[in-house]
């Protein structure tokens, strides 16, 4: 059986193009989902796709970084597949799992878009430096006061209150209160990457 798996990152994104292709591929059941590729955590579909999968099945994808974004991820699903008696196959790349010359040809392709990230964050990472050198703070701009910032810390350092509560009270979002107080009460791995 054709099994596809259908990927786009963000809400914006639609899945129309892939889905088309697996169809034509003959796919007869498609999983599909709108989320990040960076982990497989919080990709249900995925995971309900992989234990879909049976003996002699054929997971088929628009390509391969729709599955997976590093190649530990990638590994780890052909990994899981073989387990199965499953293999994997691309639509627009020239990957067929069921042969050992496809095997080594996804790992290639897994390594190089593993490199390419990593070259991305590099080049991210030495931009924000330069950044901090120049006096800039790279990063979201804070939205409490200092005055605030210390005070909701403090409510909740005492206990008694959720971080929900606090951003009600100083009207920001709970992942701002959550930062406030990490702020505080991790400042030295905040210093040692980069974010005070």
């Amino acid at each position: 059986m054709l099994i596809g798996y259908a990927r786009v990152s963000t809400q914006e994104q639609d899945t129309a193009m892939q889905l088309d292709a697996l169809r034509k591929a003959g796919c007869t059941a498609i999983y599909q989902e709108k989320a990040s590729g960076a982990s497989r955590r919080g990709r249900e579909e995925l995971a309900r796709c992989l234990a879909a999968l049976g003996r002699g099945d054929v997971l088929v994808v628009y390509k391969i970084d729709r599955i997976a974004r590093s190649l530990f991820d990638l590994l780890e699903i052909l990994r899981q597949l073989e387990r199965v008696g499953a293999t994997i196959k691309s639509v627009t790349e020239p990957l067929d799992t069921t042969n050992s010359m496809g095997v080594f040809v996804v790992q290639i392709l897994g390594a190089v878009a593993q490199l390419e990230r990593s070259m991305i964050r590099e080049r991210s990472m030495a931009g924000q430096q330069a950044a901090r050198e120049r006096g800039r703070k790279p990063g979201r701009v804070r939205v409490l006061s200092p005055a605030d910032e210390a005070a909701a810390v403090a409510e909740y350092q005492r206990g008694g209150t959720t971080y929900h509560a606090l951003s009600v009270k100083y009207g920001v979002s709970v992942s701002a209160v959550k930062r406030a107080v990490y702020r505080a009460t991790k400042p030295a791995d905040y210093i040692r990457r980069g974010k005070v």
